[in-house]
């Protein structure tokens, strides 16, 4: 019989609730069967995701749906994010009561606010999980002071590169690098995600309201590797009087042992896997935009031309529009696919590098598998996440145009040649670079790592809970 009862809500994206059911699978895996955790989602997400194999002791329980279709939220964040604060609570309380064994604790997306109150009521420990860096969220938490910087929309552009440093724990940084949601930076990010442009704005009120219930939980875990963002980590450490626990990269790396006996091929058919191996070491750049915002169509097509054009080996995941993009540009330098394992494809030997959005969990699967990176953010924390990339860690370029937003297949074409060039200097030192970082990484889940250790100490902490409970 389990010991320990873990109840997770995962914030209702992709994004959001890949790490958290990597997190479950990883706590699972620590506590040899004497754990169960009930996961919740909405009943939408349920039918995506109930294929995915997973431990035993993990089971599914379901809520209705925030939205009639969540995964047009985009187009919508305001409701999306205002039915997030009203519709989930009560539904996530009823699971409660239903349990057939209480919860021990509840793991929930920092997103959720009002899962805080949740516990407090019931009298069940909470531990926060923040899904991006630990730098986006300090960001965030100091909304205040950002604000003092933005004092109304129409001074942004002439304000962007203004230098904030008056965070505690951050080195300084400018406007520009600030999560898309603080400022319009770029048209390629969907009318509503500007939320935060002044104190009025919804979007505030919805940080304000998930920020100031922060202080309230047991616990706060990130996603991330203490070595990467040391200084940060230290100041939430010295600011908050519970536990704060760094335990990247949280990614399915444990499915990486299969990688012989499963070959995962893409929805269309195609053994990329095979491809892959008939490649050269190191000379395929892996190009993907994520799973959730996307880029234009017009920019997808330039994207795709100027890889066709630079005489680079590629794989391009496109979703949508891989079909099209296959017909008009794929040849032997490359192929197209819907979708691909991105963590085998990132550790698979032939591939040189990475053209990503910088989602935090495709920048958290390169560092695992050491690769450089071409960041191309399209908008909320990828704005900031490509700057540590670039200008903190130094593993990566920005992939900027010379022409407003959209960045030409000339442009591209160029980059990606100087990018993939194995003599290149400046390619070299980003290699190493990657390559530091992926030992770091690798040690921190290793025996004895940091993340290992927070690891072992969070699950001492919910073991002794759930004992003082029975």
């Amino acid at each position: 019989m389990a010991t320990c009862h873990v109840v997770a809500m995962p914030y209702p994206g992709r994004g959001h609730i890949n790490p958290m059911m990597n997190l479950c699978k990883l706590l699972s895996s620590r506590r040899n069967g004497d754990i169960l955790v009930t996961f919740v989602v909405t009943e939408e997400w349920l039918g995506l995701i109930s294929s995915e194999t997973k431990p035993d002791c993990i089971r599914f329980v379901t809520i209705p749906n925030v939205l009639p279709s969540e995964l047009v939220r985009v187009d919508d964040m305001v409701s999306f994010m205002e039915a997030i604060l009203t519709k989930i609570e009560e539904p996530f309380e009823g699971i409660l009561d239903r349990l057939e064994a209480p919860a021990d604790v509840i793991v929930a997306d920092t997103f959720l606010p009002w899962a805080v109150d949740v516990g407090r009521r019931r009298n069940i420990p909470v531990a926060l999980f923040w899904p991006m860096p630990v730098t986006v969220f300090w960001m965030l938490y100091h909304f205040d002071l950002i604000a003092q910087s933005l004092h109304f929309p129409a001074e942004f552009p002439e304000r962007a590169e203004v230098t904030v440093d008056n965070i505690p724990g951050l080195s300084p940084f400018r406007l520009s690098d600030l999560p898309s949601i603080f400022h319009p930076l770029t048209s390629k990010v969907p009318q509503g995600q500007y939320l935060l442009l002044n104190s009025k704005a919804p979007g505030a009120q919805y940080l304000f309201d998930l920020m100031s219930k922060v202080p309230q939980a047991q616990y706060l875990l990130f996603n991330s590797v203490f070595e990467l963002e040391p200084s940060v980590i230290d100041t939430l450490q010295a600011t908050f009087p519970f536990p704060v626990y760094s335990l990247g990269p949280i990614i399915p790396y444990f499915n990486l042992q299969y990688h012989n006996s499963s070959r995962p091929t893409a929805p269309n058919g195609v053994d990329y896997l095979e491809w892959l191996d008939s490649q050269p070491r190191s000379s395929v750049l892996y190009v993907s935009q994520g799973s959730f915002l996307s880029v234009s169509s017009g920019q997808m097509d330039e994207i795709a031309a100027g890889l066709h054009s630079s005489g680079v080996k590629y794989l391009l995941v496109a979703r949508d529009k891989a079909s099209s993009l296959k017909e008009s540009f794929c040849s032997g330098l490359g192929m197209v696919v819907p979708w691909c394992d991105q963590l085998k494809v990132l550790c698979h030997p032939s591939v040189g590098g990475f053209f990503t959005h910088c989602g935090w969990n495709s920048t958290m699967e390169s560092f695992f598998a050491g690769l450089p990176l071409l960041a191309f953010p399209i908008g909320m924390d990828q704005v900031s996440i490509s700057k540590l990339v670039a200008e903190d860690w130094k593993i990566g370029w920005k992939v900027k145009g010379t022409n407003g937003d959209l960045v030409r297949r000339e442009e591209i074409t160029e980059l990606v040649q100087r990018f993939m060039d194995s003599e290149n200097v400046e390619r070299k030192e980003l290699v190493d670079r990657a390559g530091k970082i992926r030992e770091t990484c690798r040690r921190a889940i290793g025996k004895g790592g940091s993340s290992e250790k927070n690891f072992e100490a969070f699950m001492k902490d919910i073991s002794c809970s759930a004992k003082d409970k029975n």
